[in-house]
C-alpha cells in the first residue's frame, strides 16, 4: 500500500482572539479616537502607519509571540490595511504606543508589556493612560534613553511626545491630543467636522443677519425717497397756490 503523502501544516497567525476591543465604552471611544486623531494628523504623510487593536507578532514562526497595543504609530510603513503586524515584514521597531490601562490590566501594561516594548519592540514613546484614573499613576509616559525607559516630565499638564510632536493631555476630562507649534487641540475628525458645521452655521446665521440689516436699510431708503417725493409734491403745490395768488392781487 503506498503511503499517503501529505500536505505541510501552514503557520497560522490569528488576527483575533475573540475578545472585545477594549474593557468599557469609554476606553473604546478613547482608543477610536485617538487612532483617527494621530492618523488625521499625519494625513500628508505617506509613510506614518497609525493603527490599534492588531495582533503584531514579533517572532517569525512563533504565533505565540504577539501583543496587541491599543494605539500605534511607526514610520516607514505606508498607509495601507494591515489585518495583522509583523515585524519581520513590516518595520520591526515601534515609534509610539499608547496603552489604555485599568485595574485588571495595568500589572501586565506596566510590567510584560513595557519590557517588551522597551527591549524588543523598541517603541521610542511609550504612554499608559487609564481614563477613569482608578490606578496610580493613571498618566505616564516613557521615552526609550541608550535602550532603557525614561519617564516622561510633564509640560504644564501634558505629556509631550517627541515621535508625534504633539502633547497628550486632558481636555474636559477626555484624553486629547495639543499641538504646541499652532497652541491648538487636535480633536478626531468627528470633532473637525463639527466644529466646521457650527462655524457654516454662525456664518449662515451672520449672513442671514446681514441680509435683514440690508433689507431693513432698503426699507427705510424707500420709505424716505416716498417721503421725500411727497414733500417735493407739496411744496411744488404750495409754489403753485402762491402763484395763483400773487397773480390776482
Amino acid at each position: 500500500m503506498k503511503k499517503r503523502i501529505g500536505a505541510a501544516p501552514t503557520l497560522v497567525y490569528p488576527e483575533s482572539d475573540g475578545e472585545p476591543m477594549a474593557e468599557s465604552g469609554r476606553h473604546v471611544k478613547t482608543l477610536l479616537d485617538m487612532i483617527d486623531a494621530i492618523d488625521l494628523h499625519f494625513r500628508d504623510v505617506p509613510d506614518v502607519h497609525v493603527s490599534g487593536n492588531m495582533f503584531l507578532y514579533y517572532e517569525e514562526g512563533n504565533p505565540r509571540k504577539v501583543i496587541s497595543p491599543d494605539v500605534f504609530m511607526v514610520r516607514g510603513v505606508s498607509k495601507k490595511d494591515l489585518r495583522t503586524y509583523k515585524t519581520w515584514e513590516q518595520q520591526p521597531y515601534l515609534d509610539f504606543v499608547l496603552e489604555l490601562a485599568s485595574p485588571s490590566t495595568y500589572m501586565k501594561d506596566f510590567n510584560e508589556k513595557k519590557a517588551i516594548y522597551e527591549q524588543i519592540l523598541r517603541v521610542q514613546e511609550y504612554c499608559i493612560y487609564d481614563p477613569y484614573h482608578e490606578i496610580d499613576p493613571s498618566f505616564v509616559g516613557f521615552r526609550l534613553v541608550e535602550g532603557v525607559y525614561e519617564e516622561i516630565a510633564f509640560v504644564e499638564g501634558r505629556l509631550p511626545f517627541e515621535t508625534l510632536g504633539l502633547e497628550l493631555g486632558e481636555r474636559d476630562g477626555v484624553l486629547r491630543l495639543y499641538d504646541p507649534g499652532t497652541e491648538t487641540w487636535v480633536g478626531p475628525s468627528r470633532e473637525h467636522v463639527d466644529e466646521a458645521k457650527a462655524r457654516a452655521s454662525e456664518a449662515e446665521t451672520y449672513a442671514r443677519e446681514v441680509e435683514n440689516r440690508a433689507s431693513e436699510a432698503e426699507n427705510r431708503a424707500s420709505e424716505e425717497a416716498r417721503a421725500r417725493r411727497e414733500a417735493e409734491a407739496e411744496l411744488e403745490k404750495l409754489r403753485a397756490a402762491l402763484q395763483r395768488l400773487q397773480t390776482t392781487k
